[in-house]
C-alpha cells in the first residue's frame, strides 16, 4: 500500500491527464515489489481490456531471447538462418531485435494497422524490394514489419503460432489470464476524439493477422503489473534475470532529436533525471498504452487509454513512477555478511593504485568484487568470479574485461591485471611489471 498523500498525487496527475487528453476512459497503476501498490479507472474497470500496440513488441522479444538462451538461435544469426522464405536477406536476429536492421518502418501498401491481415497472407507480403531503408547497424529505425518477422521465426522454432507460445511460456506462469490475441469482454472500445470538438467515433479494430506480433495483443493494468515483474528480472522460471538485464541494455543510438530514448532488445528505455526506465509505449487506431519499470526505485507504472491521439502517455506513466519514487524511497534491504567466507579472497581487498590513482577493492555479500575510485575520480567497476583466478567486469569501462590476480614465483601476490593495466599496492610499485617501465630515480620532492 502507498501513503495516501501518495495516492492522492497519483489520482490527480490520472484525472488531469484524461482531461486535458479528452481521454474516453483510462486505467492506470503502480506496482512495487511485484505486487500492485495503486490502481485507478475513469469511465472504466482495471479489469477491462485495452490494445496494448506495440508493447506487444516485448512480449515477442521474451520468446526470441527464450529460443537464444535454449540454443536454439544466436543474436548474429541471419534471419534466413531460421526463415528461409524472408523476404529480406543479411539481417541478424539481434538488429531485428533492437530497430538496427535498416527495414522498412511500416508494410508496403495500405497502413497495416488499419487493415485486415488476410490482405497480406504470407511473411512475403509484409516487405517489398524497398523495405531496405538503410544498411543494417547504420542507424536506429523502428520497424514494426521487422517484428513481424521475429514472430514468424519463433513459429519456425516453435512449430506452432506465437501466441500460442506466448500462451504457455510467459501468460500462464506470470498469472496473466486477461492478455489474450483477441479482446475479450469486458473491454474498451477504440475511440478517435474529434480535435476541435468534444466529439468522438469508433475506430475500426482489426485482427492484423501476420503483423500481430508488432501490436495484436489486448491486457490490463492488473496483467501488466505482473508483466511489469518480469522487466524488473523478478520471474526467473520466465526469463533469467541476466538475460533480462541484457535486454534492457542500450543497443542502437536514438534519433540526434531524442538522445533521451534508446532502445534495447525488444525494450524501449527513457533516460529521466532520476535514473533509466525501461518497458515500451504502444498505439494501435483508438488505443494508447505505456509501460514504464524502473528498476533501481522498484517501481513500475502503466497506464492504458482508448483514443487514437491527444495524451502524451509515456510521459503520464514515467511521473507516476517519478511521484511513488520520490515520495516513498525504496528501502534498502538490510545489510548482511556473507554466508561463506572465503579467507583467501581477503588478500585481494583493499586499497590499489594504476599509477597514482588510488582505488579500493571490496568484498562484497553477493561474492562480487567491487572496485572504486578513492577520490571519486576514476573507473569503477563490479567484477562476478569466472572461475578460481579470474573475474569478470560487469559494468562500466571494465564490462567484459577480466580481472586476474597475479602471483610471483614464490606465490606472492605481486599485482592485478584488469584487462592489461596494472594496479599495485604501492604507487607505481617497481617490484612490479609496469608498462614502460619505472623511472629509476623515483619519487622525489620536485620536477627534474
Amino acid at each position: 500500500m502507498l501513503l495516501p498523500e501518495t495516492e492522492r498525487a497519483l489520482l490527480h496527475r490520472v484525472a488531469t491527464a484524461q482531461r486535458e487528453g479528452r481521454v474516453p476512459s483510462m486505467a492506470a497503476a503502480v506496482a512495487r515489489n511485484g505486487e500492485r501498490a495503486w490502481s485507478h479507472a475513469i469511465e472504466t474497470t482495471t479489469d477491462t481490456q485495452f490494445r496494448i500496440g506495440s508493447l506487444t513488441k516485448t512480449f515477442v522479444a521474451v520468446l526470441v531471447l527464450r529460443l537464444r538462451d535454449e540454443g536454439r538461435l544466436a543474436l548474429d544469426d541471419l534471419l534466413e538462418k531460421h526463415l528461409p522464405d524472408a523476404p529480406v536477406r543479411g539481417v541478424t536476429i539481434g538488429q531485428l531485435l533492437s530497430h538496427t536492421a535498416g527495414l522498412a518502418s511500416e508494410t508496403p501498401g495500405p497502413w497495416w494497422e488499419r487493415t485486415a491481415g488476410d490482405i497480406r497472407p504470407a511473411v512475403g507480403d509484409i516487405l517489398d524490394e524497398e523495405s531496405q531503408k538503410f544498411p543494417p547497424t547504420r542507424r536506429y529505425h523502428y520497424s514494426n514489419p521487422g517484428f513481424a518477422l521475429l514472430g514468424a521465426v519463433v513459429e519456425q522454432l516453435r512449430g506452432r503460432a506465437w501466441a500460442d507460445a506466448l500462451q504457455q511460456e510467459v501468460l500462464q506462469p506470470l498469472e496473466m489470464p486477461r492478455t489474450t490475441f483477441a479482446p475479450q469482454e469486458p473491454h474498451a472500445r477504440g475511440m478517435a476524439v474529434h480535435p476541435w470538438a468534444d466529439l468522438v467515433m469508433a475506430e475500426m479494430v482489426h485482427d492484423v493477422g501476420r503483423m500481430a506480433p508488432a501490436g495484436q495483443l489486448w491486457s490490463t493494468v492488473e496483467d501488466l503489473c505482473r508483466f511489469a515483474r518480469l522487466i524488473s528480472g523478478d520471474a526467473p522460471d520466465v526469463l533469467a534475470p541476466d538475460t533480462v538485464a541484457e535486454m534492457r541494455e542500450p543497443r542502437s543510438a536514438p534519433e540526434v532529436d531524442g538522445w533521451d530514448s534508446p532502445y534495447g532488445l525488444g525494450m524501449q528505455l527513457l533516460r529521466r533525471p532520476q535514473g533509466m526506465l525501461a518497458g515500451h509505449t504502444g498505439s494501435m487506431p483508438g488505443f494508447l498504452c505505456t509501460l514504464w519499470v524502473s528498476v533501481e526505485d522498484d517501481v513500475a507504472g502503466v497506464a492504458l487509454a482508448n483514443t487514437t491521439s491527444g495524451l502524451a502517455i509515456g510521459g503520464l506513466v514515467a511521473d507516476l513512477v517519478g511521484i511513488v519514487a520520490e515520495r516513498e524511497p525504496r528501502i534498502p534491504a538490510p545489510w548482511k555478511p556473507l554466508a561463506d567466507a572465503d579467507a583467501s579472497l581477503l588478500e585481494l581487498v583493499g586499497p590499489w593504485y594504476w599509477g597514482p590513482a588510488g582505488f579500493g577493492l571490496r568484498l562484497e555479500a553477493k561474492g562480487e568484487l567491487q572496485l572504486s575510485p578513492l577520490t571519486g575520480v576514476g573507473r569503477g567497476a563490479r567484477f562476478r568470479r569466472s572461475d578460481e583466478d579470474t573475474w569478470i567486469g560487469l559494468n562500466g569501462y571494465y564490462a567484459g574485461e577480466t580481472l586476474r590476480p597475479v602471483r610471483d614465483e614464490a606465490g606472492r601476490l605481486t599485482h592485478l591485471d584488469i584487462g592489461s593495466f596494472v594496479f599495485t599496492r604501492q604507487p607505481y610499485d617497481a617490484d612490479a611489471p609496469i608498462p614502460g617501465g619505472v623511472d629509476p630515480d623515483g619519487w622525489r620532492g620536485e620536477e627534474p
